[in-house]
């Protein structure tokens, strides 16, 4: 099966996803009539296949009602990250075209403030806070009530609005597609727009069927452990995957890296999803709370987003055994590199082989470069191509000049004799100092294994004689104090494992960095506070 409607008949009490800390519950039986309600309700507002529905949200259980009912009414749903303000919020709203508006109480106070700026979204409508239950009340795990809904000023109640409508499936169920936007950090965010593919509901897709079923073994006895937030694209189309193909997404409501590990214990975890600064931060956790949980369950353990640093790697399959798993990919879905334990252990930092697509590694003019040389990733790839939502200049500066199949993601890497990719950075964050190109992320997984740091930052400032010069932004761990001491401490270490030239010229401290819950550090912020009013080359 590849859908969870089919669940509703055949096991409708089956946990479809469970949310971690308070034990909340929504059935594969409450997930089918929430959702079928949901869509009934667009379609009688007029919503047809490829209009648009945002949600902007917490780790809320009703993400789910709402991703199912687009994805039944052949809509695309849009996230919208929880931690933007309101006119950033508004923005997105706006440039998708929503015409109706989800929100959750957590974040009520700038849903309202968005109202006089999203005029054009008619149908505004606010989850209920934890509730599972077909009227507002809901249950936990062990049967408990856990609360109702409320009313929120400017927007109607989601519990009373589906309730006027049936639990039917719409006569016709076209497929629909996440449309999510890139975070921003080089930039305004960009709606990133595959084309809606024909399909039915019912019909096997990609993500269920294909990638979480075919390459990572995801079945109805999975129980899949989400710590990120759903209006990131991974935790979202995992947690959904998971469900479609019958199994069971325990959603953190953010990442804790204790509660993490015992969550895995509590709800017997067999499948997760990681980001290396997770990996990283549960690394540095005392050794009596790392060995303290039972993680028997746990059978593989997915990690993306980001290059892992390969000492973390290394010590996380010491500790978690070759359960690790690790691909490359974006929202925009125009490749797929894969790779497990053991390769990756036979050539450590690589992101696998291609799955989906053909990579070609070209240099600045578009020509593509021998093998071992690192230059621009395309893939290759037979299909619709994404596009970016209202911006077709940045919509053709994604394709290859001379190959209109060839698109690229601006990530810069080599791959070897075996075809393997391996990853060196984003283009947009490469340092060009006295001509030399320095890629940051080498030196932030310098920095980032030294005991004293919890997180590091590493990206080109200002400098008269070389144009740019390295410097790191660091954020020490707890109890460790900032100052010239520690500044001595890291430049050493950092000139015992690095080339003289990437090197950091300076270190600063913060008391935290700018990184979101998914992992995507906000370099863009940090950079600006040194370049002030000089253009830099991120914008």
């Amino acid at each position: 099966m590849t859908y969870p409607g089919a669940y509703s008949t055949s096991d409708p009490d089956r946990p479809a996803v469970i949310m971690a800390r308070d034990g909340s519950v929504r059935t594969f039986g409450e997930l089918e009539q929430r959702s079928c309600q949901f869509a009934q309700l667009m379609w009688a507002a007029g919503l047809r296949p490829g209009d648009h529905v945002a949600i902007f949200a917490d780790n809320n259980i009703g993400y789910f009602d709402a991703y199912w009912a687009a994805m039944r009414s052949g809509l695309y749903f849009t996230t919208v990250n929880r931690y933007l303000t309101a006119e950033e919020a508004a923005y997105i709203v706006n440039d998708c075209g929503a015409q109706v508006l989800l929100a959750s109480p957590a974040v009520a106070d700038v849903a309202a403030e968005m109202l006089p700026l999203i005029g054009d979204c008619g149908i505004r409508l606010m989850l209920d806070g934890v509730s599972s239950g077909l009227a507002g009340a809901g249950t936990s795990a062990d049967g408990a009530s856990v609360g109702t809904g409320g009313t929120f000023d400017g927007f109607d109640s989601f519990e009373d609005a589906i309730a006027a409508h049936p639990a039917e499936p719409l006569a016709e169920q076209p497929r629909g597609s996440a449309m999510l936007y890139s975070s921003g950090t080089t930039g305004r965010p960009k709606g990133i727009k595959r084309p809606l593919d024909g399909t039915s509901i019912t019909d096997p897709d990609l993500i269920g069927s294909g990638l979480l079923g075919g390459v990572f073994g995801f079945s109805e006895g999975t129980r899949y452990l989400s710590p990120a937030p759903l209006y990131h694209s991974a935790p979202l189309s995992f947690s959904t995957g998971t469900q479609s193909v019958g199994g069971t997404a325990v959603v953190m409501d953010r990442f804790d890296a204790a509660e993490a590990l015992s969550y895995i214990e509590r709800y017997r975890i067999t499948h997760s999803q990681w980001v290396p600064t997770m990996f990283s931060r549960m690394l540095k956790l005392p050794e009596s709370e790392r060995t303290r949980h039972d993680l028997s369950s746990h059978q593989v353990a997915v990690h993306a987003a980001a290059p892992c640093p390969v000492e973390v790697k290394h010590q996380m399959i010491s500790w978690w055994g070759p359960i690790l798993h690790e691909y490359y990919a974006g929202t925009e879905l125009n490749g797929f590199c894969y790779v497990n334990s053991q390769e990756w252990l036979e050539r450590p930092g690589t992101v696998g082989k291609p799955l989906i697509g053909v990579i070609h590694i070209c240099d600045d003019e578009g020509r593509e470069l021998p093998v071992g040389e690192a230059g621009t990733i395309y893939f290759e790839r037979e299909v619709p191509a994404f596009e970016y939502h209202n911006d077709p200049a940045k919509t053709a500066d994604s394709r290859h000049a001379a190959h209109g199949l060839w698109s690229t993601l601006g990530d810069v890497g080599r791959v070897d004799d075996g075809g393997y990719l391996f990853l060196t950075d984003r283009k947009a964050f490469m340092i060009i100092s006295g001509g030399v190109n320095i890629y940051p992320q080498e030196i932030e997984d310098c920095l980032v294994l030294h005991p004293k740091v919890a997180d590091a930052a590493v990206f080109g400032v200002p400098n008269e004689d070389f144009g740019e010069e390295v410097k790191a932004v660091v954020q020490p761990v707890a109890g460790v104090a900032a100052g010239d001491a520690l500044t001595t401490e890291l430049l050493g270490y950092c000139r015992e494992h690095l080339a003289g030239y990437k090197v950091p010229r300076t270190i600063d401290f913060r008391d935290e960095l700018p990184r979101l819950p998914t992992g995507k550090l906000y370099k863009r912020i940090l950079r600006d506070e040194y370049w002030g009013d000089r253009p830099s080359r991120i914008v």
